[in-house]
């Protein structure tokens, strides 16, 4: 093709990179420079320098950052602490007002009854016309402290338990008595049990409490103690019922019940009555037990007691003076 037919506008067909000024300059490239790629993790050797061994392995994993330790909270525990013990004084506070209330209405109470002409038996609950009058002062309010209060209420309940049981006792054995007519004596038992256990259970137990909560009295507590256990051992007795003993218990049910299904059931009732009976006689006798310890009775305080109050007894005294003027008088007799 004749240069005619060539384009004259168009550029020569020159390569750029076969300038003598860019080949000069690529010739003086340090070497490794033209392996290095700048996506990579891993640096390039130095200038005459090989690797030694296989490249070393690069961590892929992503960086984690370890999170800031924030101070702890605000304490509150000194505040907690003094709003616990402003709670704790105020609730001293308040016990020590209701005792000093208490007090006051046990002294204005003394009081009134000292104007009224002291206090007066109300215990039995006695009508007015009848023949024979209350024998006890008995008020929980008045004369025992409020500490006490509840657990001498729990006790005079008991023994008004106590005294509905040996009733039911006795209705259980008479309705025995009607199926079977060889019961006379188990009948007659129960009837003596109700007459004897009732006024005796309250004089022997519960008016040694009373007055041991009202005057602690450690004499009296160890009175109670000595007469409440073997009550509880009359309980557990009842509740097993052997025949002939005039209580209605698991035993005697059993028997009623080969007689008739109707008596076994209600002496079946009995039996679990006596059986409650044993069971919070128990729990009273562990509770008062352990409100004793508290109180600073002690075996050497009964004692003490014990000998005082004999001591103090006008028909002791008189006693003791009688002997020992008989006595004297014996003695002058002989000198002369």
């Amino acid at each position: 093709m004749t240069d005619f037919d060539s384009n004259p506008f168009a550029d020569p067909e020159v390569n750029p990179f076969q300038d003598p000024s860019v080949t000069q300059v690529t010739r003086n490239v340090p070497p490794g420079l033209e392996e290095y790629n700048p996506f990579t993790d891993a640096k390039p050797a130095p200038p005459g320098m090989a690797p030694k061994g296989a490249a070393p392995t690069t961590n892929t994993q992503p960086a984690i950052m370890k999170p800031t330790e924030e101070p702890p909270p605000y304490s509150q525990a000194p505040q907690t602490q003094e709003q616990w013990a402003a709670a704790e004084l105020l609730r001293r506070q308040e016990e020590l007002e209701r005792k000093a209330a208490e007090l006051d209405r046990r002294e204005r109470e003394m009081q009134s009854l000292s104007a009224s002409g002291g206090r007066k038996n109300n215990w039995p609950p006695l009508p007015e016309k009848f023949p024979v009058g209350p024998c006890f002062y008995h008020d929980i309010t008045v004369d025992i402290p409020v500490e006490f209060q509840k657990t001498v209420k729990i006790m005079y309940y008991l023994w008004m338990f106590h005294t509905g049981a040996l009733l039911a006792n006795l209705l259980a054995c008479l309705a025995w008595f009607c199926v079977d007519t060889g019961r006379g004596v188990d009948f007659g038992l129960a009837m003596l049990w109700f007459i004897i256990f009732t006024p005796c259970s309250f004089v022997c137990w519960y008016r040694p409490l009373y007055g041991a909560f009202r005057s602690d009295s450690s004499f009296r507590f160890f009175i109670f103690f000595f007469v409440y256990i073997c009550q509880f051992g009359v309980h557990v007795l009842q509740a097993i019922g052997i025949a002939g003993w005039g209580a209605s218990g698991w035993i005697s049910a059993l028997t009623g019940l080969n007689t008739s299904i109707p008596v076994g059931i209600i002496m079946i009732l009995v039996a679990a009555l006596f059986t409650a009976l044993a069971a919070m006689s128990l729990i009273m006798f562990k509770k008062v037990h352990g409100m004793y310890r508290t109180t600073g009775a002690s075996f050497e305080k009964a004692q003490q007691e014990f000998a005082t109050g004999v001591m103090a007894n006008k028909t002791v005294q008189t006693a003791t003076a009688n002997v020992a003027a008989n006595a004297a008088r014996g003695a002058f007799k002989e000198q002369i």
